[in-house]
């Protein structure tokens, strides 16, 4: 079986150097990039589980390239940054991250919270990992796709799929705050629960919802949400 990729972008060759060596003495398979067109010109041949991006980059804005990964590739992705002020991390769970890390920080970190974003993308036994419909809506999480009954089809980002798979996992149920940051993980507070307000939110644009009146994924003021709707899986 394969290993894991993992691509490292910073524009730090040490940086670039322990993250590569922590990463491949842990299994992994690394790729690592100082500058952004190199790394957006190794996507065209190589497809990443998990993408570790340096907001500072001399060349591109970092957190528009998150943005961009987010919308068109079904990696997860991880930002490290020395910046960092909690409007950054918002900024940058918002545009659709799936983790922050503020330099410096200890390699076994970045080690561990790979690790933890591979076990909640790995598909199990179950066809849930895989294809569920809803509502005239068919979704595919190994191409992070959503088709609507039109043949519209429309990308998630890694982020959003995650959610969203955790919502289709427990129709009809309250899925709290809580729950929500442990099972997804990365950050807590402030940061977390706006980064996941955005998500949703986002989520109901795709899934055509009325914002003022959405009839499949239902806020529950001060407690968290609930997904209307009947889900069959495979």
């Amino acid at each position: 079986m394969t290993a894991p990729l993992i691509t490292i972008l910073d524009d730090e060759p040490q940086i670039r150097l322990m993250l590569a060596n922590a990463l491949e003495d842990a299994g992994f398979r690394t790729a690592s990039f100082g500058r952004a067109t190199e790394f957006e010109a190794a996507l065209k041949r190589i497809k990443p589980d998990i993408c570790l991006v340096d907001l500072g980059l001399p060349d591109k804005d970092g957190l528009a390239l998150v943005h961009r990964l987010a919308l068109e590739q079904g990696a997860a992705i991880i930002i490290i940054s020395g910046r960092s002020r909690v409007q950054d991390k918002i900024t940058g769970l918002e545009l659709g991250a799936d983790d922050y890390i503020s330099k410096p920080f200890d390699p076994a970190e970045v080690v561990a919270r790979a690790r933890a974003l591979l076990r909640r993308g790995k598909p199990n036994s179950s066809p849930k990992a895989s294809t569920a419909s809803f509502a005239g809506w068919h979704v595919d999480f190994d191409l992070f796709q959503m088709q609507a009954e039109d043949g519209e089809t429309t990308s998630l980002s890694h982020a959003e799929g995650e959610v969203l798979k955790l919502f289709l996992n427990a129709p009809n149920r309250l899925i709290t705050r809580q729950y929500m940051q442990e099972t997804l993980g990365g950050m807590a507070g402030e940061s977390f629960d706006r980064a996941m307000d955005v998500r949703v939110s986002r989520l109901r644009t795709k899934l055509r919802e009325d914002p003022k009146n959405p009839r499949l994924i239902k806020t529950i003021y001060g407690a968290g949400y609930i997904f209307l709707g009947e889900v069959s899986w495979g």
